[in-house]
């Protein structure tokens, strides 16, 4: 798979209070494509930042129907996906690639 795929496949790094407390679980939360798999996943993550995975979760966020000065708008779906990181690796998301 070439450098340009895995940049497709991830998408960004998740970063709220939740995904904070799973690094200290050496995980971490990117938010990737909808189509997506858990091998392509593994993938990209191992190549791009160059560290050992032992797992891949995955969820989908269904979108929410939102109002917005009275016109009913919806958001879209969000796969994301929470990696699991071999002991002692870690990914810091803060600064780019």
């Amino acid at each position: 798979m070439t450098d340009l795929k895995h940049f497709d496949v991830i998408l960004s790094p998740v970063i709220t209070e939740k995904a904070t407390m799973l690094s200290e679980h050496n995980q971490v939360v990117f938010k990737v494509a909808k189509t997506a798999t858990k091998p392509e996943i593994k993938a990209a993550v191992e190549a791009l930042f160059k560290v050992k995975v032992t797992g891949v979760n995955t969820q989908v966020r269904k979108g929410k129907v939102k109002r917005f000065r009275g016109t009913i708008g919806r958001q879209s779906d969000v796969k994301r996906a929470i990696v699991t990181l071999a002991e002692g690796q870690s990914i810091d998301v803060s600064t780019g690639l």
